[in-house]
């Protein structure tokens, strides 16, 4: 006998439970390795690969992550990429919140990695190399230190246009390269380029956010970074606002509230 619409019900509430399990796992995990991932290489092999090298870290890792763990969670990682999400109602506010907190967990576990290995080298000084946190002003990578004086680099308004325009970006780029339209077996690929494109563009300038958990993970261990940290906790989630939307008026998506 089959059956009946409330047992089939009752039997979807006991396994909802152990389903979001799985993705908040998938995203923890997925946001720990981005961060070791990118942040790894700029902090561990930074001087020996350059900006090239640690824009094209952080893509490629987003890139298998994507393939690796996509099938669980949709492999947001970032909680710009999971308000876009939410505002085009293909996830719900619970979701939202749960997401959220995998991925910070996951981002500060992964910062809290690559500061103990990098603390490990005599050389390395917490003071003087950070941990590659966002930053502007003093704290901008194009600040130049000459005879003691510091001049500073890119200021608050360049951070805050970057980290909106290209959170927007990478987060239409996720919404489009999923979407029922796109080729969505080449997602992946289009997802890490577009990061490893971004990180190209201003790493210069703040060291590349677009993702509030990647800024939280390493903001705590770098002088003088933690006071900046609203910047690039705030402005890339509006950035996010602002790719679903265009996503949204481009491929004629609207809300679709989940049930």
């Amino acid at each position: 006998m089959s059956p009946t619409a409330q047992e089939f019900a009752e039997e979807l509430a006991e396994l909802q439970p152990i389903a979001l399990g799985r993705k908040l796992f998938a995203e923890a995990l997925g946001t720990f390795v981005l961060v070791l991932g990118g942040v790894g290489t700029a902090v561990l092999a930074g001087e020996r690969v350059g900006a090239l090298g640690v824009a094209l870290a952080f893509g490629f890792t987003l890139v298998f992550l994507v393939y690796a763990i996509g099938p669980i969670s949709g492999c947001h990682v970032n909680p710009a990429v999971t308000v876009g999400q939410f505002l085009l109602g293909r996830i719900n506010i619970v979701t939202l919140g749960a997401y959220w907190v995998a991925q910070l967990l996951g981002g500060l576990a992964g910062g809290t990695v690559v500061y103990a290995i990098a603390k490990n080298l005599p050389s390395y000084d917490r003071a003087q190399n950070g941990l590659a946190a966002n930053g502007w002003g003093a704290h901008s990578p194009s600040a130049v230190e000459l005879g003691g004086v510091t001049t500073n680099g890119y200021g608050l308004a360049a951070a805050i246009t970057v980290e909106v325009v290209l959170t927007a970006l990478l987060v239409f780029v996720v919404l489009a390269s999923t979407d029922q339209l796109s080729d969505v077996p080449l997602a992946g690929l289009s997802i890490g380029i577009t990061l490893a494109v971004i990180h190209l563009i201003s790493i210069p300038v703040d060291y590349t956010s677009v993702n509030p958990a990647r800024s939280l993970a390493v903001a705590f261990y770098q002088d003088g970074a933690a006071g900046q940290l609203w910047v690039f906790l705030l402005f890339p989630l509006v950035g996010g606002v602002l790719g679903a939307l265009v996503y949204s008026l481009m491929f004629g998506r609207s809300r679709n509230p989940l049930s």
